[in-house]
């Protein structure tokens, strides 16, 4: 064990947070102009217009008693009216992180549709998903909107959560930091992003009533503390609050999330949104709300007249009401929305934001297993057997509110049924990029044969004709329902395990919406996780099964190898309640607990590390077609350096992982850094990576606290496969968390 001099804490006094906070000021009217512009507003509101900007509608025409859209708003999300007298712009919202959501085609008009969170997690680039939310936020502002219901950012503490596939994986540090920058991305575009669904939203059964039991501590170093970083580089215009319960209070009423987290501990100047539907009720706005969000699906309209009357009555909800309306502008004013109208703007470069989407998926798939060099396929396998997934015709995506579709809706969509109002969003869709032509563009000389996987005697007749079998399976996941298990659905298994044992050449596609389990992996050749890949998927896909991309992800989530080794054996409530898209409870007093005590912050891969557990594929693990080495960290104040070689035949890229594996001799392990990094055959380069100092700290008494200990920490190739390690003696630090 090699030890390192004293950590130099002077260098860090004012903790990593603030060259991230000092960036992102930048490129925004100072807040003190912002905050002034507003206090002007609000002075010159007459009483009727303090309810204008509190409460919004869905402008959708669903159910016949639906109202009309008012002028200018367009089918999407959600409007808010504005006030001319006052040049305050109405807002027009669209969800979501992934694009610009089709709302079952009510516009006639298509979006480029980026991979899954997950996909995008996998990739650990800043900078591209940043360029990702740049394009999506753009088509957003080119179609007449001007806030994105973006900034999914929810931690992956349930591998069997139905919405997983649109947030950015189980670690506080890669998933605030990836949600961070594509905020900072959509919101160059001169429109308005949120941070969502805050918080702690961890399952979609009962989503509306389970209460999400969690220490005050254990809270701040896992989930919020992704909020936070995301908040620190991104700083959204809006925080979308949670359907769940958090320690007993509605989420979009929580005083302690809103007003002492996020308000007084975070000095949050923005506005909270609510989720639609999520109000419980009129003191909501005393605990923190600002903003009544698609009304019609409340039990009433709470931040309209009943807000007013209050505030005439009772002095506390007047200051509140003044309040609200201070943060609605403040954001309004710094994001410059009344300067950049939201109006349909020129036709979109569908080609080229189609291109970033597949570089998000090239740099996304994760290549999990390659025995014998299976993979890239070489030109000498001439018969190539396609089996299952919708090869031919598509690649799948996630359902719900965040559903993209390109031009012309999708290539098939396959009803899950139900008579239900929101029936027709619950659909399997696959987007127009088919992988089985994207094969043969890259392979015109071989001869592929497609079957459907449905009947195993014919799957495993063509594999056994074939040189190579490649099967692609698919899971399905949607907003408001969770996996009961994570096995693959439709008995897609056992085709696998058939394909495999009739055809040893067999290789694998996953397209999922999180981490499966794979009892047919021993048997298999190679295995890629393509996520959902997105508007060019297929192309993805095809380019690294040949070769002409050499596979880069690395798992931002950690695949386990039995359900057993889950802090949960099943999602809770799921063996009580029915599928439910609302998650309303079936009766009133019916009660729900997800206990995320039992792991507090140790999600995914720190609670394998606390429990001793080995994962089938650990978070931060995937293969390439190229070997890299990591030389040890050198640590000097707040940065390690490490040094990357490409010790393969070809260029490629990886990542440099940097991890807490002790202290004060307990082990642990903690992503503490991280950096992506190309090199050509044989090249080599030193990385500089800050170290975010609240993941070597606890939070303890209103503040993070480091103790006087020796700290070890090693690069790694992912949380299971760590290097040499370095030991610093730190002395004790306290420190209280900064202001946005």
């Amino acid at each position: 064990m090699k030890t390192m001099r004293s950590f130099l804490l002077a260098s860090v006094c004012a903790v990593t947070a603030s060259s991230a906070i000092a960036q992102t000021r930048a490129a925004n009217p100072a807040p003190a102009d912002a905050a002034a512009r507003a206090e002007a507003t609000v002075k010159r509101m007459r009483s009727d217009e303090k309810t204008v900007l509190t409460h919004g509608m869905m402008p959708l025409p669903l159910g016949p008693n639906a109202p009309p859209l008012p002028a200018g708003a367009i089918p999407g999300a959600g409007y808010v009216a504005g006030i001319p007298r006052l040049g305050v712009p109405s807002l027009r919202e669209t969800d979501a992180s992934l694009g610009v959501s089709y709302v079952m085609g009510l516009r006639k008009d298509g979006a480029t549709a980026l991979p899954s969170g997950l996909a995008m997690a996998a990739t650990w680039n800043d900078a591209l998903i940043e360029q990702g939310g740049r394009m999506i936020g753009a088509e957003a502002k080119a179609k007449g909107f001007n806030v994105l219901l973006a900034g999914g950012v929810n931690l992956m503490r349930d591998p069997r959560n139905g919405r997983n596939f649109e947030y950015l994986g189980e670690d506080p540090l890669l998933a605030g930091r990836l949600v961070g920058h594509a905020i900072r991305g959509i919101q160059s575009n001169g429109i308005l992003s949120t941070i969502k669904h805050f918080a702690l939203n961890g399952q979609e059964t009962g989503r509306k009533f389970v209460d999400s039991k969690i220490s005050d501590a254990a809270a701040r170093e896992s989930d919020l503390l992704a909020f936070r970083i995301g908040m620190e580089i991104g700083n959204p215009g809006a925080v979308m609050c949670g359907y769940n319960r958090v320690n007993g209070e509605q989420a979009c009423a929580s005083d302690w999330l809103l007003n002492t987290v996020l308000k007084r501990d975070w000095g949050y100047r923005g506005f909270v949104m609510s989720d639609w539907g999520a109000v419980p009720g009129l003191d909501a706005a005393l605990k923190g709300l600002d903003q009544q969000s698609g009304a019609q699906l409340d039990p009433a309209l709470f931040f309209g007249d009943r807000l007013g009357a209050a505030a005439k009555a009772d002095a506390g909800y007047a200051k509140r009401l003044d309040d609200m309306n201070r943060r609605v502008l403040y954001s309004i004013y710094q994001h410059r929305l009344d300067q950049v109208p939201a109006r349909p703007q020129a036709p979109i470069d569908i080609a080229a934001n189609a291109s970033i989407a597949e570089m998000v998926a090239r740099q996304g798939i994760v290549l999990l297993r390659n025995e014998r060099g299976a993979l890239p396929l070489a030109a000498t396998a001439k018969r190539i057997a396609v089996i299952g997934g919708f090869a031919d015709t598509g690649v799948v995506s996630g359902g719900g509110s965040s559903q993209v579709q390109g031009q012309g809706g999708a290539a098939v969509a396959i009803p899950i049924g139900g008579t239900g109002p929101f029936a027709a969003i619950l659909t399997q869709s696959y987007h127009r990029s088919v992988p089985l032509d994207a094969l043969k563009a890259l392979a015109p000389q071989t001869s592929f044969r497609f079957r459907d996987g449905r009947y195993l005697t014919d799957a495993v007749a063509a594999a056994r004709q074939a040189d190579v079998a490649i099967v692609f399976a698919t899971q399905w996941s949607t907003e408001g329902l969770d996996q009961p298990d994570m096995s693959l659905p439709n008995g897609q298994d056992a085709l696998i395990e058939a394909v495999a044992a009739a055809n040893p050449n067999t290789i694998v596609v996953l397209e999922t919406g999180g981490p499966v389990l794979m009892p047919w992996l021993h048997r298999t050749a190679a295995v890629i996780e393509a996520w959902y890949p997105g508007a060019r998927g297929g192309e993805a896909i095809a380019s690294v099964l040949y070769g002409s991309t050499n596979p880069s992800g690395r798992l931002p989530v950690t695949f386990p190898a039995r359900d057993d080794q889950l802090p949960r054996k099943a999602i809770d409530g799921a063996d009580v309640l029915e599928p439910d898209f609302i998650g309303n409870p079936p009766h009133g007093d019916m009660t729900l607990t997800a206990d995320y005590d039992i792991e507090g912050s140790d999600v995914g891969y720190r609670w394998n590390a606390r429990k001793g557990i080995k994962a089938a594929f650990p978070f931060g693990f995937g293969l390439s077609y190229t070997r890299f080495a990591t030389s040890a960290p050198v640590i000097a104040g707040n940065v390690a350096t490490m040094t990357v070689t490409n010790r393969g035949p070809r260029s490629g890229a990886t990542v440099a992982q940097l991890y807490l594996v002790s202290r004060a001799g307990k082990p642990m392990r903690r992503l503490v850094g991280y950096r992506r990094v190309e090199l050509a055959a044989g090249a080599s380069a030193t990385v500089a990576i800050p170290i975010d100092l609240r993941l070597l700290a606890d939070w303890q008494d209103g503040g993070w606290s480091m103790p006087a200990a020796t700290y070890e920490m090693a690069s790694g190739d992912s949380a299971e496969a760590v290097g040499a390690t370095v030991a610093l003696r730190l002395p004790e630090r306290r420190w209280h968390d900064q202001s946005l």
